[in-house]
């Protein structure tokens, strides 16, 4: 059992189409399609070593194991009841998974001697000093920025391999933050809008930069999650290549 969490208030999720089977607390942060579309986004290969900041309950570094097997996978998270989530999560679904739990400006010394050929995130979407908190904790810590977004990149930086990549999910709003902190430590830098219906503007992008990369900036064209231009009754809507990524974890087209 996590540690402040029964059983009764955890609740037992499908993603990728039941591939994967997810314990998650019924109260407070749960994880929606967000890491799902990062780990369907990274171009990893059997051996890379993956490491998940911000990991939670492990989802992301789940479904691109379920997608690519082999990967050796890592993931830090803040929150121990969280981290443990992740841990459990990884042994239900006979997944290997190293978790780690502790502050990413004060990585475990078990990290600090690693680097990885992939880092991949979806830290917090929200700048308090704009926004309110959430009332439940583990849902703050989750979605509101503690730690600066410009701490996550350089934390990414350091435990990313040289040629490796670091890919972070994130809202339209903070593409300027996310863009000036990557330029500091990465180069060939990438941009995938992800928008929500046609005519649409994008609510989150998909960043990718490359440790010592030297390519242009390029900004790709946005990838469109739904048909038509309102949601149609009471069902889901995801275009056919969206609902592949979410139902049957294929890939989510990214160049590098």
């Amino acid at each position: 059992m996590a540690e402040g969490w029964p059983e009764d208030r955890l609740s037992t999720d499908a993603f990728l189409g039941g591939k994967l089977r997810i314990l998650q607390p019924r109260d407070g942060y749960r994880a929606g399609i967000d890491p799902v579309l990062l780990a369907a986004s990274i171009p990893a290969r059997a051996g890379d070593r993956v490491l998940d900041l911000g990991c939670g309950a492990g989802v992301a570094a789940l479904c691109l194991a379920r997608r690519i097997e082999g990967v050796r996978l890592t993931g830090l998270e803040l929150q121990p009841d969280y981290a443990d989530l992740a841990r459990r999560n990884a042994s239900a679904n006979r997944i290997e998974m190293q978790v780690e739990t502790g502050d990413l400006t004060d990585m475990p010394a078990a990290l600090r001697e690693q680097q990885f050929d992939h880092v991949i995130s979806n830290p917090p979407y929200f700048d308090r000093r704009a926004s309110t908190a959430a009332r439940d904790t583990g849902r703050e810590i989750a979605l509101g920025e503690g730690t600066p977004l410009a701490d996550w990149v350089k934390a990414a930086a350091k435990r990313t391999a040289p040629k490796g990549h670091a890919t972070f999910i994130q809202r339209t709003a903070r593409l300027p933050d996310l863009l000036m902190a990557m330029a500091r430590h990465f180069g060939s830098l990438e941009v995938l809008p992800l928008i929500p219906r046609p005519g649409r503007a994008a609510r989150l992008v998909l960043v990718r930069g490359r440790k010592g990369g030297r390519a242009d900036f390029r900004l790709h064209d946005g990838w469109v999650l739904h048909n038509g231009a309102s949601h149609d009754g009471d069902r889901e809507n995801y275009n056919t290549a969206t609902a592949c990524i979410l139902r049957s974890g294929a890939a989510l087209p990214f160049p590098v």
